[in-house]
């Protein structure tokens, strides 16, 4: 492309094998450009060469006398600036050993020459040029905004030369001040318009781009015009030929090829696959702009194929779509940076909530938070306070922030974005359902099961009524308020519900769907309590497997997984095949979730009572403690994951003896369970149990037996006379009657 540097490469190279006498019969250079190469060889022979011609030959015949009465030795003849091969090729040199022939060009000449193909320069050598020109100590004091500089004119050494001579003019200018020259005026900047004396280059920028667009038909124009709407990432050109399919495909094929890229305007970086050179990308832009209708034509069919592209993203994308769309995201950000002002009210919000859900999907919830944070701020701005989809980015910011752990943040616009439905659509509603249903997780995850639960049975029977009874949608509502019985302790009233998604899951979204994965992973957490551990595991490992072939090996819900099934292993006593599998899913959750995170915390939570159980007080202690911090900064001081931690802390004080440290913990984990989940659930069996074999450790048995009765009273209410916790509760309780029995003797 104009501005890489091949004139300059090419001098350099001419003085550097002058200098060594590299070519002692001469080095001759020849500008093609608008000029006559005839008169050049011609005036080059007799003021250099001291070449007397004969009078009676013609031009031509002249330039043949030339080569063929060439003074002796190794020759070099440098043709600048060629167009095509047809018009050097009557001028070039005798086909002999001595002569040798340099070509500097932006077209592909074909297999007929040897090409070496000029790129912009790398990071470092950018850098370096500018040292040259600035000195170091100008560069480095500035560093960061000297690499901005560079990649503001994309490495271009044409750009960089021009820009750093301009500065070199401006010592009190800061390279700060450069660029916001740069991104006010673009190529029409002082510093990119006019060389000094001295440059090998005689054109700004721009000027040297001018001279290949001028070559180009009105058809490659267009498509270079089209092209400069894109990021500058690598353009998988199926998305090309979306967005022109009124074209003939082969057709747009030779316009790039024989156009653009034989031009180097394009280039291309893999199978089906190409790139702008940022300069480049800014030229075409320039000249879109200033096209009769002002691009609106293909400003229209870019915007309307990557709203096609957003509205391809669903709300729980596999590894597969994320892979296929990986590419197309960029270009998706750029509508949204540079092209919005083009999208219809309609098409407003879908580039945005693409993005989003493709973040999102891997766990990237960084990421996707300010695109979600965006779409709410642009539609508030050109759809109005109240509109149906301003309610479903206040809903989408709001999944985020729960995914997050950021409840306090997500309530607001969860009951915002429901009242604005409510008022937009009617009271019964598909999206007045979503809203329930969504404002019932945050609910459950917070452990206010009493105001979750009215929701999520709104929300049910609103989508059997709106949706029929095999909808999975309604499948989704089943599941989660099976899961909301599951965690008060309802084991009987959660299964059936459990057992009716997954079958309408199986035969709405076939064998392998993550909606089926999650129903599978569910049934296997309620087995796992009820202590059903050989119904839980094939359950558990088909979960993980399924959400690995579909998410990828690092996902959230893969995280998930491994984590339940370690906790199942642990449960049996498997206890090697439990610790890598909770190690494994502590590190994915920090890397995709960050340090702090209530996952997290499940995670350290978890790792600790293995340890714990493992005798290994030394590591599991730190590990509690930080998670019980975390739960009580992200949930609040009371929720049923607090607790958890108060009373894990307090059962490893318990074994390491520290009575006087355990009794506090296991006495305020009771109370917050009792007061979250009422009195008969297993949380509060178990926190009973475990505060009566404390008493029972100080010898405070009458205490013990009122704790273990109340606890064996509830496990056998929930979970039958058969299940482990009722046997072991059982146990307890008949010692602790015998140690009263022998005190009393």
């Amino acid at each position: 492309m104009g501005g890489i540097g091949k004139t300059e490469l090419a001098l350099q190279y001419a003085i550097s094998q002058l200098d060594q006498g590299h070519y002692p019969g001469g080095l001759c250079w020849l500008r093609v450009k608008g000029q006559e190469l005839a008169a050049q060889i011609i005036e080059f022979a007799q003021t250099k060469l001291a070449l007397p011609l004969p009078d009676e030959l013609d031009e031509d015949q002249q330039v043949s006398y030339v080569w063929g009465h060439w003074p002796a030795g190794m020759v070099l003849i440098i043709f600048d600036d060629v167009m095509d091969l047809e018009t050097v090729q009557p001028y070039l040199p005798p086909s002999d050993p001595r002569y040798k022939v340099l070509i500097t060009t932006r077209q592909d000449l074909g297999l007929s020459v040897h090409s070496l193909s000029i790129t912009e320069l790398s990071d470092t050598s950018a850098l370096t040029l500018l040292r040259t020109l600035l000195g170091a100590e100008r560069i480095d004091a500035q560093l960061d905004d000297a690499q901005a500089l560079c990649r503001w004119v994309g490495n271009l050494p044409l750009g960089l030369e021009l820009v750093g001579r301009y500065l070199a003019r401006k010592p009190d200018w800061s390279l700060r001040k450069l660029i916001e020259r740069l991104d006010s005026k673009r190529l029409e900047a002082k510093a990119l318009t006019t060389p000094e004396s001295g440059m090998t280059a005689q054109l700004g920028v721009a000027a040297a781009l001018e001279l290949s667009w001028v070559e180009l038909n009105k058809v490659e124009q267009e498509l270079a015009c089209f092209l400069g709407m894109f990021a500058v990432a690598p353009i998988p050109w199926i998305l090309v030929e979306s967005c022109l399919s009124a074209q003939d495909l082969d057709d747009l094929e030779d316009t790039r090829d024989d156009g653009l890229i034989a031009r180097n305007l394009l280039k291309r970086v893999d199978q089906g696959t190409y790139q702008l050179h940022q300069i480049m990308q800014e030229f075409f832009r320039i000249k879109l702009n200033k096209r009769s209708d002002n691009g609106e034509f293909l400003k229209a069919a870019y915007c309307r194929e990557m709203v096609g592209v957003a509205l391809g993203i669903n709300d729980s994308p596999t590894f597969d779509v994320i892979t296929g769309m990986s590419t197309s995201i960029p270009h998706l950000e750029e509508l949204v940076k540079q092209w919005i002002d083009h999208l219809s009210e309609n098409e407003l919000i879908w580039p945005y909530v693409g993005i989003g859900r493709f973040y999102e999907g891997q766990g990237n919830y960084g990421l996707a938070l300010p695109w979600r944070q965006k779409c709410l701020e642009q539609a508030r701005k050109k759809l109005g306070t109240e509109h149906p989809d301003v309610a479903q980015c206040l809903n989408d910011l709001a999944v985020l922030y729960n995914n997050q752990g950021r409840y306090n943040e997500a309530e607001p616009l969860y009951v915002q974005a429901l009242q604005m439905n409510q008022k937009l659509l009617g009271a019964e509603h598909p999206d007045v359902a979503t809203s329930l249903n969504n404002l019932a997780v945050l609910y459950d995850n917070q452990g206010r099961y009493n105001e979750a639960e009215p929701l999520y049975v709104q929300a049910l029977l609103m989508r059997r009524k709106l949706l029929g009874t095999e909808h999975p949608y309604v499948a989704t509502s089943l599941n989660s308020l099976a899961e909301l019985y599951r965690a008060q302790g309802r084991y009987n009233e959660a299964e059936p519900l459990y057992v009716q998604a997954l079958q309408m899951r199986q035969k709405l979204l076939g064998s392998e769907h993550l909606d089926i994965a999650e129903s599978l992973n569910d049934l296997a957490l309620l087995y796992s309590d009820q202590g059903r551990y050989n119904e839980a595991e094939p359950l558990y490992v088909q979960a993980l497997q399924m959400n690995q072939k579909l998410l990828g090996t690092e996902h959230l819900d893969v995280a998930t997984s491994l984590n339940n099934l370690a906790l199942l292993y642990e449960k049996q006593g498997r206890y090697n095949e439990a610790e890598p599998l909770y190690v494994q899913a502590l590190q994915m959750r920090q890397k995709l979730l960050g340090s702090e995170h209530p996952y997290v915390a499940q995670s350290l939570n978890n790792l600790a009572f293995y340890y714990s159980d493992q005798g290994r007080y030394n590591e599991a202690e730190p590990l509690y403690v930080q998670a019980l911090q975390m739960r009580q900064k992200f949930l609040g001081i009371e929720h049923p994951s607090v607790a958890r931690s108060l009373n894990n802390l307090a059962i490893l004080y318990d074994n390491q003896g520290r009575y006087s440290e355990a009794e506090p913990l296991y006495v305020q984990a009771l109370q917050m369970y009792k007061k979250l989940l009422g009195t008969e659930h297993p949380s509060v069996a178990r926190s009973l149990n475990n505060l009566a074999k404390l008493y029972y450790n100080l010898g405070r048995f009458s205490e013990a037996e009122t704790l273990y009765e109340q606890s064996l009273d509830i496990f056998q209410k929930l979970l039958g006379t058969e299940h482990p916790n009722t046997v072991k509760v059982q146990s307890n309780f008949d010692d602790c009657r015998q140690k009263i029995k022998e005190s009393n003797t």
